[in-house]
């Protein structure tokens, strides 16, 4: 009984006893593949004629000339395709030939199967020589649409509400067979862009797989699915995102475009190696989606003033700071908006870029090659621009090229990491930027949260009553006179809401933003000067009667915009 290829060689007379003994000796003493050695010394074609009897699968015979037609080319990715060594040949109905150079690798197996179940399809098998292979191969150079299908698929499938029930309800034996993964995504995607999602959340436990939605800055369980559908779950995403479906062990990123409800919506991916399988986290974009101007966001009354008095001078360093999650970048995008114009020249350095603006020219950042924000910077000088936009001043380097731009004509925005507005230029100082250049640079620092928009449909006002009224009162008697006058004349209210069906009684709906805002005077040019920053800079934010987070806050839950709760628990 033949056990090897070199067994079914010998039995079939292409090769001698006396070969047939050199071929196994030669891969006992150097351990190589069986495979790769008869290649060596004998024709693909023989070697493969074997190999189709050692695995039992029909060798396919393909002309040089043969063409894979592009609708079935595009059933299986360019990259998959590439790293199973596996090609779609023919289709016929629900029937897909694929020719295989290795049948028996389990992986490219559970690739297939994988792919063929998203798309109903049945698969036939056949083996395919490396050169035959190779010439196939050469043909999506031709396609150029690696994930078309994947993507029309999540367009064109219409998915209903009781959907999800559906799916977790059902077992996971008929999942495959009712609900197809391909569904399954389409289902967890239209509901996180219906119920305004910023992110999915696709994990895996011990016993399950939980998705969660982050709206309005807060993770919401939504659905919890069997965890035998995880692994099909995460490599359709993978395939979506052009990533490498058989790499479980490095985290990845990528992403993709589809449309939902016929909107384009984009989609950053991120894949995360855990104890219990790969967790994926998807930031949803809406491409079409142009930034608020920033009095829609929020960003009123006094301190608005200063932000519009630093947009207006015609160089200079305007930067956001705040933690992750603040806003900061939209922020950005909105001060771009009110400056964009034919009139000037609009560079950006994002990284990734989030959303497109008409007008201006946007460039994504992409460390792997050595471009990075400072290298960008230098070529956006050579740009003749007016304006740049930095997405983010990382290190010393970025931030002393920054310094130049602002110094050399060009209105600068970017944004910094720290918790307030007065943190900012010991931040800077820190990174290696000379004081003496600050005050020149520097316009207007701006510190931001996101909070929780009350709905105007179910708030009602409240007097404030106990320890509400001591937090009101302790900081209005801390805002500059003027605004405590004001204050004065009305009796104080905040308001609550118990939920509606119009925020989908949780009592909010979307986010606005508190904010502070830091100028650039005389008198904090001589404290930078002086050397004696962190202790006088305080100071002099009080003297220019500046409305800290919290106040900004406090005064947003008097009109009825927040609530205080939330204020609170925002500016700790």
């Amino acid at each position: 009984m033949p056990v090897t290829l070199t067994d079914i060689l010998l039995s079939t007379g292409d090769i001698s006893q006396e070969q047939a003994a050199a071929f196994k000796d030669e891969t006992s003493k150097t351990g190589d593949n069986e495979e790769d050695i008869l290649l060596k010394k004998l024709p693909e074609d023989v070697v493969f004629e074997a190999k189709s009897k050692f695995y039992g699968v029909p060798l396919k015979k393909l002309g040089e000339d043969y063409i894979v037609p592009n609708n079935v080319l595009a059933l299986i990715p360019e990259e998959v395709s590439g790293n199973y060594k596996f090609i779609p040949i023919a289709k016929e109905g629900s029937l897909l030939q694929i020719g295989m150079v290795n049948p028996q690798d389990i992986k490219a197996s559970d690739a297939i199967k994988f792919i063929l179940t998203s798309k109903n399809l049945n698969a036939q098998i056949f083996l395919i020589t490396n050169t035959q292979f190779e010439n196939l191969f050469k043909h999506y150079s031709a396609l150029g649409t690696e994930i078309k299908e994947a993507l029309e698929t999540l367009d064109e499938e219409e998915i209903s509400k009781k959907d999800i029930e559906d799916i977790v309800e059902k077992k996971q034996e008929s999942m495959e067979e009712e609900a197809p993964i391909s569904k399954v995504v389409a289902v967890i995607f239209k509901h996180a862009y219906e119920g305004r999602a910023s992110d999915i959340h696709i994990e895996p436990l011990e016993k399950e797989t939980r998705v969660r939605f982050r709206i309005d800055g807060v993770l919401h369980s939504s659905l919890t699915l069997p965890k035998d559908t995880h692994s099909s779950i995460v490599s359709k995403i993978k395939i979506l995102s052009n990533l490498k479906i058989d790499e479980m062990r490095v985290p990845q990123d990528g992403r993709f475009r589809t449309r939902i409800g016929g909107n384009p919506v984009d989609f950053r991916v991120s894949t995360f190696p855990t104890v219990e399988g790969e967790k994926v986290v998807l930031r949803l974009l809406d491409p079409n989606a142009s930034a608020k101007p920033l009095n829609e966001r929020g960003f009123i009354g006094y301190s608005y003033k200063a932000i519009e008095r630093a947009l207006k001078k015609p160089f200079g360093m305007i930067l956001t700071t705040g933690p992750t999650g603040s806003g900061k970048s939209t922020t950005l995008q909105s001060l771009v908006g009110e400056l964009n114009d034919d009139k000037v020249n609009i560079v950006s350095l994002e990284d990734p870029v989030e959303y497109y603006i008409d007008g201006i020219n946007q460039s994504q950042v992409r460390p792997e090659i050595d471009y990075s924000f400072a290298s960008g910077l230098r070529s956006i000088l050579r740009q003749d621009p007016d304006i740049i936009m930095v997405g983010e001043i990382r290190d010393s380097e970025t931030a002393a090229l920054s310094v130049h731009a602002a110094l050399t004509g060009h209105v600068v925005l970017s944004t910094l990491h720290t918790n307030d507005a007065v943190g900012v230029i010991p931040r800077l100082i820190d990174m290696e930027v000379e004081p003496f250049l600050l005050p020149s640079a520097l316009n207007l620092v701006i510190a931001q949260r996101l909070v929780k928009r009350l709905c105007s449909d179910c708030k009602q006002a409240v007097t404030p009553e106990g320890r509400a009224k001591e937090i009101l009162d302790e900081n209005i008697s801390q805002m500059p006179n003027f605004l405590q006058e004001e204050l004065k004349k009305e009796e104080l209210k905040i308001y609550q809401a118990k939920g509606c069906p119009k925020c989908g009684n949780k009592g909010t709906v979307g986010r606005t933003v508190i904010f502070e805002v830091l100028e650039m005077t005389p008198e904090l040019k001589d404290i930078i000067l002086s050397g004696d920053v962190e202790a006088k800079i305080g100071k002099e934010a009080e003297r220019q009667n500046m409305i800290t987070m919290r106040q900004d806050g406090i005064l947003k839950a008097l009109k009825g915009l927040v609530s205080l709760e939330d204020v609170l628990q925002s500016t700790i």
